[in-house]
């Protein structure tokens, strides 16, 4: 986007107005989120918070039966036969929550009555709740338990429950993937490991969230990142470390 149209969105939206262009319930909402800004932000992060541990506290339900049980059969064991099959039951409950959290949370997203859309707009708008409820139900995952199932089906599975889409034999050996809802990867495409792809970056002061798109046959190879915006061709290749920065369109490669 050029000076001059940078010049008159920032004519259209003041960043740091305390009021909302909206009407009904959704400018009122609005309006409390600008003119309370640190009341919503905790009223929303302690909303937010109760979701993740009730989705957490579900996932971790088959261990903590698993445990129990394991408590109770090995009691009469002998001592060292009883605390390894307890040792083995923890841990295997631990297995249990990342298989049962990896359809829990994409449950809870999918129940949330808002969509991530793109938006280009104030950071305090309506927009960014479903954004930042969507993205935290991702890293939920990834912190606790996705890693061990990168890469594998699950992996593939967990980010197509999460809404992205992804082509045929796709290879996605990475967890740090943001804004899973708006992004697109076609047949064959292979993501490298430790790569980042988002959909979303700042300019101007801004919160841009726009869709990201990687056609079939592309390449992002290991530690890439791909930002906001960002379109790869077919069979384009994204080298080991390399950063394609918003607005970017990386021209396909046809085959030989």
């Amino acid at each position: 986007m050029d000076d001059k149209n940078v010049h008159q969105d920032k004519k259209k939206e003041d960043l740091y107005k305390a009021s909302s262009d909206k009407k009904g319930v959704g400018g009122a909402l609005e309006l409390f989120l600008r003119k309370f800004r640190l009341v919503s932000f905790m009223v929303s992060l302690a909303v937010l918070y109760f979701l993740i541990l009730v989705a957490m506290g579900i996932s971790a339900t088959p261990g903590v039966y698993f445990f129990m049980y394991a408590q109770d059969v090995s009691m009469a064991w002998p001592q060292l036969f009883h605390y390894m099959f307890i040792g083995f039951s923890i841990v295997s409950g631990y297995f249990l929550y990342g298989l049962s959290i990896i359809f829990v949370i994409p449950l809870f997203n999918f129940l949330m009555p808002f969509r991530v859309k793109p938006f280009r707009g104030n950071y305090y708008s309506l927009h960014t709740v479903p954004w930042y409820f969507h993205n935290a139900f991702i890293y939920t995952v990834r912190y606790t338990f996705l890693e061990f199932f990168t890469p594998t089906p699950l992996n593939i599975l967990f980010y197509k429950m999460m809404g992205m889409k992804i082509g045929k034999h796709a290879h996605i050996n990475t967890t740090n993937i943001s804004d899973a809802a708006l992004i697109e990867i076609g047949d064959k495409v292979t993501i490298g490991g430790s790569a980042t792809i988002f959909a979303h970056y700042a300019s101007k002061g801004f919160l841009v969230v726009e869709p990201v798109k990687i056609k079939a046959r592309a390449t992002v190879g290991i530690k890439a990142t791909v930002m906001g915006d960002v379109e790869i061709g077919e069979g384009a290749m994204v080298g080991p470390h390399e950063v394609v920065m918003p607005k970017s369109r990386i021209t396909a490669i046809k085959k030989d």
